[in-house]
């Protein structure tokens, strides 16, 4: 690992001077203002910067193709969407500790991209004039250790890397985290993360041990020398509000050899109103090695328009185990032995991320770019009290009537009514019985079409209100939606407004967020539209001091 910027040469950066107050939003200028100050800040001459950095106008065709790269929603890959003056791709972490001591000097923001996946694309595109992208795909190396079950995973890596990974070394380890391979780790651990064995396992924050982070002075910290604040803030606070996230260390959890997966698809005719309601009631409380969730979907049949529920599970045990469980606690699902698909736990992964079992190698997850990238739109919801099937039925005539939106019901239970709510900055733990994630895509570039599913989304999210949690209504900050609030001033005025969607991201922990930020970044350096806010500097606390 990289050291520390030395002091002296700390200072000699002080010391260097750029005059950007004019013209301050000329790229060429922010280009060459970067590529100057990254030599200075270079410990010893570096060759590989120039290779590190591209201008909208200095190297444009090589800029459009490292912007466009990692961008997972086509909504933020038009003519109008805000570009970054400079994309920065470090190799190595002094290269990330320079880029953060220059964007301070030359006063511009930072946008920090891991993967791309950021559902309003706050990690590539912004509100401000003045903003530069640092993209971390470079940074994803990968360090498995079996004996002692844990992983160092840089920001940059993949999960589907990370999965793979870990099958080389294990055939019986894995790591609860997201079914979409190519979800970048640094955005997903530092939000939340889960996956489909997060009623046995819990979120992917709930196994952090250990992390490094570039922090606004230039130093790199890790838990020891950030302090237990800081490091509860990064597991679930979302890293980019207080630093860049080089790595996390994180602790494997085991698997069994065989798995089970299954998809079972009723329409509304076929009863799937009674097993909706009949799920939501059992799921919750059966067996931890099972996660089940339900896509409905509002689709055409026989030229009828109609609700499709999808039940898809996976299970850690073979299909004599799961059957012999969902015979006894939901019969009514009709589960057969041939609906059942005994899997290893990396063949899970593959049957998740919509692979073909018969014909896809497990190496396809080293592939950066294996997903389609559509316009999207998201927004999350929980569900405390189950929905009646009156209810049920209002929802899916709903469904109908909009024609394109759908809902993911992602079972809760088991390990997350254990875990404590402010155990992690992620509260939404023990009284939820489900998640809800409302889902949009769509291909066309038509704006009418992109206005119209929007729409959408939020028609149905105002009809779900008396279904879902209240005061405050919660939301998942990986499901980042920018609808329910953004950052607006500063001081109290910024307090206030990240306020509103910060207490429905963190319920009760949002406050002691703030209390972190105020103190590891006082200046609101690291900044972003659904950042956490600061305190006006006179009510920052002096009883939280993190160590830098």
């Amino acid at each position: 690992m990289s050291s520390l910027i030395p002091c002296s040469l700390t200072l000699i950066f002080l010391c260097f001077c750029f005059n950007l107050s004019n013209g301050a939003t000329n790229p060429n200028l922010i280009y060459d203002s970067f590529l100057k100050c990254l030599s200075t800040n270079s410990t010893q001459p570096d060759p590989s910067l120039p290779n590190i950095i591209y201008g909208l106008n200095a190297n444009s065709t090589a800029y459009t193709t490292v912007l466009q790269d990692y961008i997972k929603n086509r909504r933020f890959n038009t003519t109008s969407t805000p570009k970054p003056a400079i994309i920065i791709t470090p190799k190595k972490e002094s290269h990330v500790q320079a880029t953060v001591l220059c964007a301070k000097k030359l006063g511009v923001q930072i946008k920090i991209r891991s993967g791309g996946h950021d559902y309003e694309g706050t990690s590539y595109v912004s509100s401000e004039k003045k903003f530069i992208v640092l993209d971390m795909f470079n940074l994803r190396a990968i360090n498995v250790d079996i004996a002692t079950e844990t992983v160092v995973v840089q920001a940059g890596a993949q999960l589907g890397e990370l999965y793979y990974r870990i099958w080389e070394k294990s055939k019986v380890h894995g790591f609860p985290a997201g079914v979409c391979p190519t979800v970048g780790v640094g955005g997903h651990l530092s939000g939340g993360g889960y996956g489909t064995m997060l009623r046995k396992y819990g979120l992917s924050v709930d196994h952090i041990i250990d992390a490094r982070i570039v922090v606004a002075d230039g130093n790199i910290l890790d838990r020891k020398r950030m302090g237990e604040d800081f490091f509860w803030a990064i597991r679930g606070g979302g890293g980019a509000s207080f630093g860049v996230v080089l790595s996390y260390t994180v602790k494997l959890v085991t698997v069994p050899v065989v798995n089970t997966v299954f998809r079972i698809m009723k329409t509304v005719e076929e009863n799937a109103t009674d097993l909706v309601y009949k799920w939501q009631t059992v799921i919750p409380n059966i067996d931890n090695d099972l996660f089940v969730r339900i896509l409905l979907q509002p689709v055409t049949i026989n030229n009828k328009k109609t609700v499709r529920a999808s039940f898809i599970a996976h299970f850690l045990g073979d299909s004599v185990r799961l059957l012999a469980l969902m015979n006894k606690n939901f019969p009514e699902l009709g589960l057969r032995k041939e609906d059942c698909i005994e899997v290893s736990w990396i063949q899970s992964v593959l049957y998740w991320a919509n692979f073909d079992l018969n014909t896809t190698k497990q190496e396809i997850l080293l592939d950066r770019h294996s997903d389609n990238v559509n316009f999207l739109k998201r927004k999350s919801d929980y569900v405390q009290t189950p929905v009646s099937k009156p209810g049920l039925k209002f929802i899916f005539n709903k469904l109908v009537e909009l024609g394109k939106v759908g809902l993911v019901f992602n079972s809760y239970g088991g390990r997350m009514s254990e875990v404590a709510s402010d155990a992690t900055p992620f509260p939404h733990r023990a009284g939820n019985l489900y998640k809800i994630q409302y889902s949009v895509n769509w291909n066309d570039e038509d704006p009418t079409l992109t206005k119209n599913y929007l729409n959408e989304t939020r028609v149905l999210y105002k009809f779900m209100t008396n279904y879902v949690s209240k005061n405050p209504r919660g939301a998942f900050l990986n499901y980042r939606d920018l609808d329910i609030g953004v950052m607006t001033g500063t001081g109290n005025a910024g307090y206030k407004s990240g306020k509103v969607y910060g207490e429905k991201y963190f319920m009760g922990n949002f406050d002691r967020l703030v209390k972190v930020k105020s103190v590891v970044d006082p200046n609101n350096f690291f900044r972003n539209e659904q950042s956490i806010p600061i305190l006006p500097k006179k009510s920052i606390s002096k009883s939280r001091k993190v160590p830098t």
